[in-house]
């Protein structure tokens, strides 16, 4: 019996293969995938790739969004939204259990253990292909898993998708998580698509990362990727990254955030911060959560929930006597400085992928990479100081 090779490397057209596509990944999966909705381009279940926000893209600035009409077909040049997919592994609120007391009063407890959804992210960034990754090893690895996590981790089929025309606050070049999604070391996706318009047709670079990828693209309308087309893959790639318009400085970060407990810069940013959390909500690698338990009128029944929290809240650092970072100087600190920070000390690595979301929804403008370059300002400003002081 003879075996065919695993297709790796082909190209897919824009309309025929895509639409085969979302057909064969709707077979066994929920697709959730960008789509138009409320003037923005937002993740939401998928019935065709008709649902796909052709021709779109859209304006960013700090504080701004705004969707535009491209002079094109192109169905995926667009920065992230509004939403992570976070929202679909790691969901904003869910129950962990509930119990009910009969009329002997004996507790019968029951788990959330239910079969968790089969989803297929079609379009998932460079940027977020790396925060899922961090995800999984914040959330879904260690002693203490999350397991709900791990599960619906597990049953997940990602599309990876790389940018080729980034937003005006997308810094994911200077944090090392894109704009391409890498040919070197193991893939961390199952398909990766590249998307190409020109004298020869809209079609897909497309690429099988594991043996559920390759399983997926044997089914689909395809031909062998031509050298034409890996190259203007590539070219596409790589100019998105030389047009990145927003970068971190280029220094150590970490070390940056441990030296700069005390800058003067964290009272300009609390005058502007509204401490309304927006950052962390947009924020694909923000992963803390509260507990809250509920009960019915009678007290026979309760149940406990798990939602998002952050660290902008007061509670988020309550104690006995009140908040232990009451001001938004401090609050504001904590958020970044664990981010860019002590996010190495806990996960080894950075908790931000440069993907500009927090800079986008914050009302006030607030841009991280402003902060950052400011605080590295004023280290450098210090040190000289230190420097020209007599001994």
């Amino acid at each position: 019996m003879s075996h065919r090779a695993p297709v790796q490397d082909a190209v897919i057209s824009a309309s025929e293969g895509l639409a085969t596509l979302v057909g064969v990944l709707a077979e066994e999966h929920t697709v959730i995938g960008p789509t138009l909705r409320d003037g923005a381009i937002v993740l939401a279940e998928l019935s065709a790739a008709d649902d796909l926000p052709h021709g779109c893209g859209v304006e960013l600035e700090a504080g701004r969004y705004r969707l535009v009409r491209r002079p094109d077909a192109m169905i995926f040049a667009h920065s992230a939204g509004p939403q992570s997919w976070k929202a679909y592994l790691h969901p904003q609120r869910e129950r962990l259990w509930a119990v009910d007391r009969d009329t002997r009063g004996r507790l019968a407890f029951r788990a959330e253990d239910g079969e968790p959804p089969t989803y297929a992210f079609l379009g998932v960034r460079p940027c977020d292909l790396r925060a899922i990754a961090i995800q999984d090893r914040v959330l879904g690895g260690g002693p203490h898993a999350d397991t709900a996590y791990r599960r619906r981790r597990d049953r997940t089929f990602i599309v990876a998708v790389e940018c080729t025309d980034p937003g005006a606050t997308c810094f994911c070049t200077s944090m090392g998580t894109g704009p391409g999604v890498g040919e070197d070391g193991p893939p961390a996706y199952d398909l990766a698509l590249t998307e190409v318009l020109d004298g020869d047709g809209h079609r897909f670079r497309a690429r099988a990362g594991s043996p559920a990828g390759e399983r997926v693209l044997a089914r689909l309308p395809r031909r062998t990727c031509d050298p034409a087309t890996r190259a203007a893959a590539r070219t596409a790639v790589t100019a998105a990254a030389e047009h990145m318009e927003r970068a971190m400085p280029p220094v150590d970060l970490h070390t940056l955030m441990a030296g700069s407990h005390d800058a003067a810069r964290w009272d300009d940013v609390a005058a502007r911060c509204l401490t309304c959390g927006n950052c962390t909500m947009v924020c694909p690698t923000c992963f803390c959560t509260t507990t809250e338990d509920i009960t019915d009128l009678t007290g026979d029944h309760a149940e406990r929930w798990q939602r998002w929290d952050s660290c902008f809240d007061l509670d988020f650092s309550h104690l006995h006597g009140g908040p232990v970072r009451a001001s938004a100087r401090s609050r504001y600190r904590q958020w970044l400085t664990h981010k860019l920070g002590t996010w190495h000390d806990q996960f080894g690595e950075s908790g931000c992928v440069g993907c500009g979301r927090c800079i986008v929804w914050c009302p006030a403008g607030i841009d991280i990479t402003e902060e950052a370059a400011a605080l590295h300002a004023e280290d450098q400003g210090s040190r000289a100081t230190d420097e020209e002081a007599p001994s």
